[in-house]
């Protein structure tokens, strides 16, 4: 994410590890956290709703720092995290993964990619700020200088010869303004490696037992498959975007239910290439958490 990414794990600033559980209540709520963006929706939805949960929106950056500090038992969060500490565990099966080009997670270019020597990072960003230090590595010249943006400022107006937004902004920021030229993260992904790329997955904080919440994790993803239409149609007329812009994106840029050995694959492949650049622990091995049999073959 920030220059200080690419200095190794000592120099990141959210490094601090997740506070262990120690057993509350059984009356205490689980503490979940989810993404405020439209592309959240289709995992999450009605999970505010759901007995002995307690549930807030952020952006990826804070709900990392949630689970570290110990605010947050689980969270719909950046896929990098769950190899920057170890003991980290997920849901299997529910994910934000893109095949292909997907429209929320842009880098708007002022000069062709090849030529960008500065580029700004949006601060809310983790896994596409590390996906997009991969990608670019490979350059001979090993990448651009990546400029950290301060927390609230917009990325677009820093200095540089492009920037990185991500979410419901980058998808509007784009389907504004096509003529704008970019560099999409998760279709350069798909062509190099063939695999999808995961943005982000429920990772549960190590301590946490949350097998009697999974159903509800289930029903979320159940409700949101079903809502995708309304979703679409509510994010066009609010954004006053093209409903059809707005569905596409929902319904066939993202996908939702990754299973077994596509999930695994591509997250290791993430893995390898972002501990090689010291973005990450290369031994960190999270353990996938599977969901009632019920609710897996139906997703099927």
């Amino acid at each position: 994410m920030p220059s200080a990414w690419g200095q190794g794990l000592s120099a990141f600033s959210d490094t601090a590890a997740p506070r262990p559980y120690h057993g509350r209540a059984m009356s205490a709520p689980l503490r979940v956290g989810s993404v405020p963006y439209l592309v959240g929706r289709p995992v999450d939805t009605g999970l505010e709703h759901e007995p002995g949960i307690t549930f807030v929106r952020e952006v990826p950056a804070r709900l990392v720092e949630g689970l570290r500090e110990g605010r947050l038992d689980v969270a719909c969060v950046s896929s990098i995290e769950l190899f920057r500490q170890p003991d980290y565990r997920y849901l299997d099966g529910i994910a934000v993964v893109g095949r292909g080009f997907v429209g929320s997670v842009q880098v708007f270019l002022r000069r062709p990619i090849d030529e960008v020597r500065r580029l700004a990072l949006d601060p809310s960003s983790r896994a596409a700020a590390a996906l997009v230090r991969v990608l670019l590595a490979e350059r001979a010249d090993g990448g651009p200088e990546y400029i950290e943006v301060p927390a609230g400022a917009d990325p677009r107006a820093i200095d540089a010869d492009a920037w990185l937004r991500i979410g419901d902004a980058a998808l509007r920021e784009h389907l504004t303004d096509e003529a704008q030229p970019v560099f999409n993260p998760s279709q350069e992904w798909t062509r190099r490696t063939g695999l999808p790329f995961v943005f982000a997955l429920w990772i549960v904080r190590p301590g946490v037992d949350v097998t009697p919440h999974l159903d509800a994790f289930a029903r979320a993803r159940a409700r949101g498959a079903a809502s995708t239409d309304t979703l679409a149609r509510e994010a066009a007329a609010a954004w006053q975007l093209p409903v059809a812009a707005c569905q596409k994106y929902l319904a066939e840029e993202c996908s939702y239910q990754p299973h077994g050995a596509e999930l695994a694959a591509a997250l290791a492949a993430f893995q390898a290439r972002a501990a090689a650049l010291d973005l990450c622990l290369a031994d960190a091995a999270p353990t996938p958490i599977a969901l009632p049999t019920a609710h897996a073959q139906a997703d099927r």
